[in-house]
């Protein structure tokens, strides 16, 4: 019996060697090139869940947000939002007529981004009252559901939700393995973007902060119901960021990506807190597998964030260097 018992712990033993190497190599992040960028985010998560010691944070203090256009999925050549208020302005249009020679519903209808673009965040902002408000809730969400598993991209004639960042679907994953509970805190819309990010992300619609419209509770036919109103509630944007973490989330986060100058507030919130803290930033470097741009972009502008990283050492992800995989419907 005890030459048994050996040969069993002899053999567990050289099991348990050989398996080890397979875990030291195991790849958390396999579409991230091997490189400071990755190596900083690995050391991060190692430092702040390694159990005793000085770097240690606790579970429930691992609070990891992200921006999501420009830095979860991509935002050009518009915000994919506001290529939905287009579609809806056209879908509307026949109700109203007098959008025909109105901007910045001509503007939308006639397709004419760069006439679009002239009317700035305000025109934006009046297709979105116009096109998000005046339904329910429930309706509201039907609406976003049908146009997000039909709508295709016009470069790359994908739907939206196929442009989604690859290497950012890795990272979540890889912190909510190792503890953190991973947001989303866009200047989007919250009640678009809840919608669909449970799916696409394994972000839950509670853990998505984003800007509201005001909403109502009403009866009507002896039935509660909630309608979206036409004015605005909150704008989950640059110094709107932090007051939505705080509002909504209640933590300070620990960890936070954004990709533009409206995250610059989110990022020094995240950075002005006490023990370890990672503050990240997608640089758009790739114009042949998506694009590049930075401080002289209209969407997505990266200015005073990307000379802040400078300054401050925080990491700066080089897409066209720091990624293998953009998307994952990559040809190999």
């Amino acid at each position: 019996m005890k030459r048994y018992i050996s040969i069993i712990a002899a053999t567990g033993a050289v099991l348990l060697f050989a398996l080890a190497p397979a875990r030291s190599q195991t790849n958390p992040l396999p579409s991230w090139n091997d490189g400071p960028v990755k190596q900083s985010i690995i050391g991060f998560v190692d430092d702040v869940t390694r159990e005793g010691a000085q770097t240690f944070v606790p579970p429930d203090q691992r609070i990891a947000v992200f921006d999501n256009d420009g830095t979860l999925w991509s935002e050009k050549p518009i915000y994919f939002q506001f290529v939905f208020a287009i579609d809806r302005v056209k879908a509307q249009a026949p109700q109203h007529p007098q959008w025909k020679s109105q901007q910045p519903f001509k503007a939308a209808i006639d397709g004419d981004l760069n006439a679009l673009a002239t009317t700035g965040a305000k025109g934006m902002l009046e297709l979105v009252m116009a096109t998000h408000a005046g339904t329910t809730t429930t309706a509201y969400a039907k609406t976003v559901e049908d146009w997000i598993t039909t709508a295709r991209h016009p470069r790359f004639d994908r739907l939206y939700t196929e442009l989604v960042y690859q290497p950012m679907l890795e990272l979540l994953s890889y912190l909510r393995e190792n503890g953190f509970a991973t947001y989303i805190v866009s200047g989007g819309g919250i009640a678009f973007m809840r919608v669909w990010t449970d799916r696409i992300y394994g972000v839950p619609p509670e853990q998505v902060v984003g800007s509201t419209i005001v909403t109502k509770f009403e009866i009507k036919d002896g039935k509660p119901i909630l309608i979206r109103e036409d004015k605005v509630d909150f704008i989950d944007d640059k110094a709107g960021k932090p007051v939505g973490i705080n509002k909504f989330i209640g933590r300070r986060p620990i960890f936070t990506f954004g990709n533009s100058d409206g995250d610059l507030e989110m990022l020094q919130w995240t950075a002005a807190g006490d023990g370890p803290r990672f503050m990240g930033i997608v640089h758009h470097t790739d114009g042949k597998r998506e694009w590049a741009y930075d401080r002289n972009s209209a969407v997505g502008r990266l200015d005073k964030a990307l000379d802040a990283a400078r300054k401050n050492g925080w990491t700066v992800v080089d897409m066209k260097n720091d990624w293998k995989t953009i998307f994952a419907f990559e040809s190999p």
